[in-house]
């Protein structure tokens, strides 16, 4: 019997979204429904003199609208165990009281019979500010005597923590033969899910239960959140997720919108839909990525690592995110900056400050994407400071004997770091790259090739998010399989797909522990009634953690199976073995019984199970990872062609080596890093959100938020190798990230080789035509003078 696991099967869930059978929030439609919208701060930075809803009230067809005040909701907290001196804990009201923070902080909800009236009453709310001067930058934040954000943030700083802080680490730097540095800034980015948020919330009266349908990728989390701001006990609150047009990290996070919903379906007794417009999606949802670093780092005359100091300054926006709080960034950029490299000695302090902008949440990657462009720009660096080729130095720094512990206190488990470099080195040599960059370069065109080599930490578990000292520690989760009479499984599981194909890959695993066809496999996620606690999927821990979960429930239904079959069969337990739907003898294989006739005398015949059996075939399990988690690795390899006419980049050839452990559907795989390196390419050439002096977001639609289309986006090569993984049930590793972190450094990387001849290095992000088009005319007029 062929495994499936390692198999690329089709995809179950495509039959029914491309044909338009998926069910998505927006697609819920209940009897006397009312729509929801939020009256929105048009101010930064200010107090609260007045909220007028009296008009709002009087628009045909609106039937309610609430203040803060009036809808009685608790404040949403995220907390980190830390002192103050490194953590500051904000309060986010649901509804913004005495103060607004950001333009479209949420100030009142209005509820209509149609989403055109409550658009209306939207417009005829009156708020009176006294406007108060904004905060916009890190370093406006940080300069001395600056407003404060909240008064309990002193410098406005949320987080300031220094960590690995080796011995004598300045007198290594001081004589290094080689120090180079580098200053780095990356833009403001949304992760700009198709779906947009939204739930629709309804009070059963039956249940007692407040039922909220919601795209998010932690349910849980939502119900845990909306109990607590409502007053509720976790029992009356049931969420559920239908399909959902992907996350991406936006979504791991409880927002204030859907808890607003909830409070108003509650008080009511109708049911609420709040569907987020995209102009809200742009300016007043969870962004991610504004951070700057200041970093050095020492080498030796052979290009050996030595040292690495760095400062890492994160924009959190006004508020702590749920339940990752505003150390989401700098943490994970303080703890995983060494990342594939030997490095001696190490320092770094991480920094989150809070500033006038919608808040931060995680988005793919999650700092990641940022210390591997400061990693690779400081060996590119390197290299040309050593005329060492900037391969060969990569290569002689690498990882290369494992388990490795890291100057980080990070154990990393096998990985196949220096092949991947090598082979994606050879794919573009092979094919003719390096000689075409020296001949057309000849030419007087600008071709530039670049590498990243990079891991992604995946299967975070309980212990690794301990040592962020958060108050909500993620990290097991848990899964039950159930055999019904006709030999058919439903596997449920606290992870959530939001666009990753589970109903796939959790039905591989399952079907190949129980010898079953991928058809009679059902996969139930996103519902809290089912499952008593999970913690949904981020930082891809679908198939490490959950889907270990997953075989585990169903390796201990596979084990009553056989327990039942040896009772009837009258043999002993080792004398019996799966089969395809079926268990039979070793030693006879016509004796055997079905799957069906197994669920016959556990469902409908009890009283002839043992005697030490319960009735019926169920199996729950739970995991965790152990340890500081799983990591998968790559190498990335670009080639780029810049345009002096315009300024713009384009990619020529895009190539990846990844390994992700054993790859549970290859198909799917390539799937996860085709994506997350488009969205890697937005960042690093055309995403930013920005905004003006006052405050007010620049992007309110896609005509000012430059997301890129398949004409920018390259065909991409995806070369898989696999070190499977010790840790896991099934020797996955993860491979939701890896795209999106690999793909800004190569394609930076790429696009300064380009820039050679100038002699300008850039170290920015997103990297816009006109600081490209300004370098190379620059250039011709000295070649002119």
């Amino acid at each position: 019997m062929k495994p499936l696991v390692g198999s690329s099967v089709a995809r179950r869930e495509d039959t029914r979204l491309l044909t338009g059978r998926g069910r998505f929030v927006d697609d819920i439609h209940l009897p006397r429904m009312l729509h929801a919208q939020f009256v929105r701060s048009t101010v930064a930075h200010g107090e609260v003199e007045s909220v007028d809803l009296s008009a709002t009230r009087e628009v045909p067809g609106v039937v309610a609208a609430f203040t803060a005040a009036e809808l009685e909701a608790g404040d949403i907290e995220a907390v980190l165990d830390r002192p103050l001196s490194q953590f500051v804990p904000t309060a986010m009201p649901v509804l913004a009281r005495d103060r607004v923070r950001y333009v479209g902080e949420p100030i009142a909800i209005v509820l209509a019979e149609d989403p055109y009236a409550v658009e209306d009453g939207v417009e005829a709310a009156k708020v009176g500010y006294r406007a108060l001067r904004p905060v916009l930058s890190d370093r406006q934040a940080l300069a001395e005597g600056a407003p404060l954000v909240h008064d309990a943030a002193v410098a406005n700083t949320l987080v300031d923590v220094s960590m690995f802080a080796t011995e004598g680490i300045d007198e290594v730097i001081d004589a290094a033969p080689c120090v180079v540095n580098v200053r780095m800034k990356t833009g403001r980015q949304n992760a700009l899910p198709l779906e947009t948020r939204g739930a629709v919330a309804q009070w059963d009266a039956r249940e007692e239960q407040l039922l909220v349908q919601t795209c998010t990728q932690t349910p849980h989390q939502v119900r845990t959140v909306m109990a607590a701001c409502l007053g509720l006990r976790e029992a009356a609150v049931r969420v559920v997720v239908p399909d959902m047009g992907g996350g991406f990290g936006q979504k791991c996070v409880v927002g204030r919108e859907e808890i607003a919903a909830g409070a108003a379906a509650l008080r009511l007794r109708r049911p609420v839909k709040w569907i987020e417009d995209r102009r809200d999606a742009l300016t007043a949802s969870f962004l991610a990525r504004e951070q700057r670093y200041d970093v050095r780092a020492a080498f030796d005359g052979d290009g050996r690592i030595l040292a690495l100091d760095a400062d890492v300054v994160c924009d959190m926006g006004a508020y702590s995110c749920y339940p990752f709080t505003a150390g989401i960034e700098p943490l994970m950029a303080s703890a995983e900056m060494p990342g594939v490299y030997r490095v001696p000695s190490y320092r770094v302090r991480g920094r989150a400050v809070t500033t006038n902008k919608a808040p931060t949440a995680p988005y793919r990657g999650v700092s990641r994407p940022q210390i591997v462009m400061v990693m690779e720009r400081l060996f590119e660096r390197a290299a040309r400071e050593l005329d060492v080729d900037p391969v060969e130095i990569r290569r002689r720094n690498l990882i290369t004997e494992f388990p490795y512990t890291g100057i980080n206190d990070v154990t990393y488990d096998p990985g196949s770091y220096l092949e991947s470099l090598d082979l994606c080195e050879k794919v573009l040599k092979d094919e003719g790259w390096y000689e075409r960059r020296s001949r057309e370069c000849a030419q007087g065109r600008f071709i530039g090739i670049g590498y990243s080599c990079f891991s992604e930490r995946t299967g975070y578990g309980s212990a690794a998010f301990a040592k962020r000292k958060m108050a909500v520690v993620p990290g097991f989760d848990m899964a039950e399989c159930r055999m019904d009479l006709s030999g058919c499984v439903t596997v449920t599981t606290g992870t959530m797909s939001h666009g990753q194909s589970h109903e796939t890959t959790l039905a591989q695993i399952v079907a190949d522990r129980l010898g079953l066809d991928l058809a009679q496999v059902k996969i139930h996620q996103g519902d809290t009634d089912r499952v008593t606690y999970g913690f949904g999927t981020f930082a891809s821990r679908s198939a490490t953690i959950g889907g270990s979960a997953v075989a585990r429930a169903a390796t201990a239904l596979a084990d009553r199976l056989l327990d039942l079959a040896a009772h009837l069969l009258e043999t002993n337990r080792d004398n019996v073995e799966l089969g395809r739907g079926r268990i039979r003898l070793r030693d006879d294989h016509s004796r055997a019984l079905t799957f069906e006739e197994l669920a016959d005398v556990a469902y409908l015949k009890a009283h002839l199970l043992p005697k030490e059996a319960e009735p019926g075939l169920t199996a729950a399990a739970t995991f965790d990872v152990q340890g500081d988690g799983t990591f998968s690795n790559a190498a990335h390899g670009v080639v780029v062609e810049l345009d002096p006419g315009t300024g713009g980049v384009k990619i020529l050839r895009y190539v990846c080596v990844e390994d992700c452990g054993v790859a549970i559907n290859p198909k799917v795989v390539e799937g996860q890093a085709r994506g997350g390196i488009a969205q890697g390419i937005a960042g690093a050439l055309f995403e930013e959100v920005t905004y003006d002096e006052q405050g007010e977001p620049s992007c309110a639609s896609f005509i000012d938020y430059k997301v890129p289309t398949a004409n920018e986006i390259p065909d991409i090569s995806v070369h898989h190798l696999e070190t499977p993984c010790a840790f896991t049930e099934s020797g996955a590793k993860g491979a939701g990230e890896g795209g999106t972190i690999g793909a800004p450094a190569a394609v930076l990387n790429a696009v300064n080789d380009a820039l050679r001849p100038t002699g300008i290095e850039l170290d920015d992000t997103p990297i816009r035509p006109e600081i490209l088009h300004r370098a190379l005319e620059s250039m011709e007029t000295l070649e002119n003078a």
